[in-house]
């Protein structure tokens, strides 16, 4: 099939403003998940994750810019593939449309897809963090990239076969494309790369280096992804409102489910917050673009839920170490909101789209559950033949006397928090220790401070 562009009367510059801001907020979401994941890791790991995040984002741009647009977005090859017709972004023009993105630059449309190409093999990091080679990683992300991500977006957004006649799978931002191959894709590895050191001490929740980081990675994340989802609507109008409306609706429903069942349980905490956040900014992501205000208060306690009782029986029943739950956060939840597009999506909301079964088309549900089966399976086998090839040639994880310094040293030679800074020389305390001269130089600042200023409770100071 062969794509015919659009001439230069095609651009708007309204939604061409819109989808090259979208873009870069998309952009800024990829240093904020290195934020957020890294201060969510021990102090040790930190620094690895972010030079992982950062590599990602200019390898991977680098390779959409060579082969990527083309081979997602081209012209289709037996439903399957693009062909190399834009390779090297040629014929990506500034003055002419791509069918897909009717108002606006085709060359606009390669950036704003570009960052969802960065981004997706990137979510993965959570899940073998803290115990994967640097190398191993790097073959991985690639391969994984060119492998699943390519020919799964081609599919449903290039025109392919899932996009084609009588079966149209939706998906307005990712939650097949994006979410659940990586989720699948982040299960498979975990399994493979086994436990972390002390996992059963910690039940799989080690203690996070910098939480303020976390927190600030995750506020970043979710302004990030109002260019995202609302970006996805390739125009500025009622569409884009619809889809950022819907985000924040799912996104703060879920973080308070998240909140509430956290506090039931013991007391609420930050980490339950804003991954309860990240819950509902996933599963919303497929159907921001289908479904109603109303139905995305309802979708977001749902993810909600599901996301925190999955968290708990991963880590706590089957004692998987998927390090930062991206299966949980990430991948299921980005199943039911493709699910849901069966079940409630609004044809008089997206002419794009199509009614679900609660208006009357039970057909699209059937045509949701396809996409999802299909992309999570054609994920976890193309993962998994990856990660065994790595594992017999380069290798996968690493050892334990390695696992014990830290890959920030062992791959790196790099510090996030350099010893220097809090012990006056280089050492390489387990975590306990760390925690026990952290907390002693607190109660030795209290005591001074207590002769000084007045008493202080000494307790308190103790008790962090």
């Amino acid at each position: 099939m062969t794509i015919q562009y659009i001439e230069t009367t095609c651009i708007d510059t309204g939604d061409t403003t819109w989808v090259l801001v979208s873009s870069v907020l998309v952009l800024g979401m990829m240093p904020a998940l290195a934020f957020f994941e890294a201060g969510l890791l021990r102090a040790k790991n930190s620094q690895s994750l972010i030079v992982q995040i950062f590599s990602g984002l200019v390898t991977l741009g680098f390779l959409w810019n060579l082969v990527g647009f083309s081979l997602v977005f081209g012209d289709d090859v037996g439903g399957f593939i693009g062909n190399l017709k834009h390779g090297l972004l040629i014929g990506v023009d500034y003055t002419s449309c791509h069918p897909s993105a009717p108002k606006i630059p085709v060359a606009a449309y390669s950036l704003f897809m570009s960052m969802f190409a960065c981004i997706t093999p990137l979510l993965m990091t959570g899940s073998f963090a803290e115990r994967i080679r640097f190398k191993s990683f790097f073959v991985i992300m690639v391969g994984w990239e060119v492998l699943v991500y390519y020919p799964v977006a081609h599919w449903i957004w290039g025109g392919g076969w899932l996009a084609q006649g009588d079966i149209v799978v939706l998906d307005f931002a990712g939650g097949i494309v994006i979410h659940t191959t990586a989720g699948v894709g982040a299960l498979v590895l975990a399994l493979l790369m086994g436990r972390r050191r002390g996992f059963d001490k910690y039940h799989g929740e080690f203690p996070p280096s910098n939480l303020p980081l976390a927190c600030l990675g995750a506020a970043l994340l979710w302004m990030g992804w109002f260019g995202f989802n609302g970006g996805s609507a390739l125009t500025s109008g009622s569409l884009a409102t619809s889809a950022l409306a819907s985000t924040q609706i799912a996104a703060c429903t879920s973080g308070f489910t998240w909140m509430v069942c956290s506090w039931i349980r013991d007391k609420p905490n930050s980490v339950s917050l804003i991954n309860g956040v990240i819950a509902g900014l996933a599963g919303i992501t497929p159907a921001s673009g289908y479904i109603s205000s109303q139905s995305s208060l309802v979708l977001g306690i749902v993810l909600g839920l599901a996301s925190y009782g999955a968290v708990y029986i991963m880590k706590h029943k089957l004692r998987i170490d998927d390090a930062l739950d991206v299966s949980s956060v990430h991948g299921l939840t980005g199943i039911i909101g493709s699910l849901a597009i069966g079940l409630c999506a609004e044809k008089s909301l997206n002419a794009n789209g199509a009614d679900g079964a609660f208006f009357g088309n039970p057909r699209q549900l059937g045509i949701q559950l396809l996409g999802v089966v299909i992309a999570g399976l054609w994920s976890a086998f193309w993962t998994l033949v990856l990660a065994l090839i790595v594992k017999k040639t380069l290798g996968l994880v690493i050892d334990d006397e390695e696992e014990e310094q830290g890959l920030d040293l062992v791959e790196h030679r790099e510090y996030a928090y350099h010893n220097l800074f809090f012990f006056g020389e280089e050492k390489n305390e387990t975590q306990e220790e760390h925690r026990s001269l952290l907390r002693d130089s607190f109660i030795a600042a209290a005591d001074h401070y207590s002769q000084e200023f007045g008493s202080i409770n000494e307790t308190s100071y103790g008790e962090h």
